[in-house]
């Protein structure tokens, strides 16, 4: 098994930034891929970014794209999102998981991740 464990959560202003950590107990084939997803009170679980430790691409939805940024430290067995120019909508309980090397649309999809972590609250004030 692989356990996951989120931090770096917290209230910003808008505009502001934040960066998430994620650290990983162990590295195994099903925790290849390392995404980050958020879920917002009466929402659906959302996809917001993810990279593989195998691969040097990272993939964004797009209402993140080009402000929020996921990267890795291999050595650490952890991976980061950093948030910039954050808005309200973006406030949610951010989610670290991870799975098996999959292919790109897959990489989307919360069916996917085999290990979840806890979540950690950001908070996005106007």
């Amino acid at each position: 098994q692989v356990q996951l464990v989120e931090s770096g959560g917290g209230l910003v202003q808008a505009g502001g930034s934040l960066r998430l950590s994620c650290t990983a107990s162990r590295r195994t084939l099903s925790a290849i891929v390392m995404g980050w997803f958020r879920q917002a009170p009466g929402k659906e679980r959302e996809f917001v970014g993810a990279l593989a430790w195998n691969d040097p691409d990272t993939w964004y939805a797009d209402s993140v794209k080009g402000r929020f940024t996921v990267s890795g430290d291999n050595a650490k067995n952890t991976v980061y999102l950093q948030m910039n120019s954050l808005k309200p909508e973006d406030s949610a309980v951010y989610y670290c998981a991870s799975g098996p090397p999959s292919p790109v649309q897959a990489i989307s999809n919360i069916v996917t991740y085999k290990y979840w972590g806890q979540g950690t609250q950001v908070t996005v004030s106007s």
